[in-house]
């Protein structure tokens, strides 16, 4: 039989409803290491057990910048931050990192993560992942027609699967010497 992950038992002790942190909180999707890298906001994806492995899932359009951070990198992170941030999630959701210094812009603090990824010194819970499955969202596997109206543009996003290899709190991330 098949073990599961030993974070799986750290992530059970989440006191926070997933519903709720990716509806109503959002979250910051990001992907590259500190010489390069890029952050989207989201509130699209999930989190459980998949292959025996805690996972989340994230949902990227290739026409955001942070695709292709995506697709070169192995590693992404998923941080959320506490309400006083909200501002960072809303400039993070509306300026593009082609363009600006989104990161200056948003007055983040980049750091490393346990994997090498890159997360952000003002996040209250961020989850480390590694990358283990990818696919196009196929709008002709569709079941319910209402979903085509996400899509006017026809940029339909590509799923990412990580296995969480590690969670930090905002004491783990303030705490940890040489962050």
């Amino acid at each position: 039989m098949l073990r599961q992950s030993p974070v799986i038992d750290e992530l059970k002790k989440l006191d926070k409803s997933v519903f709720s942190m990716l509806d109503d909180d959002w979250m910051l999707i990001t992907a590259g290491n500190l010489s390069a890298f890029n952050t989207m906001t989201a509130s699209w994806g999930g989190f459980g057990v998949l292959w025996n492995k805690p996972v989340a899932y994230v949902f990227v359009r290739p026409t955001r910048f942070t695709f292709g951070f995506m697709e070169q990198s192995e590693l992404f992170t998923l941080s959320f931050f506490e309400e006083k941030y909200r501002h960072i999630l809303q400039y993070c959701g509306k300026v593009s990192g082609r363009d600006t210094d989104k990161i200056a812009g948003a007055g983040l603090t980049p750091l490393k993560s346990p994997s090498g990824a890159v997360m952000f010194k003002q996040s209250r819970l961020v989850f480390d992942c590694r990358k283990i499955y990818t696919s196009d969202i196929n709008p002709s596997d569709f079941l319910d027609p209402a979903i085509e109206k996400n899509y006017p543009d026809h940029d339909y996003h590509r799923m990412y699967i990580g296995e969480i290899t590690a969670y930090l709190t905002d004491q783990d991330i303030s705490g940890t010497p040489g962050w």
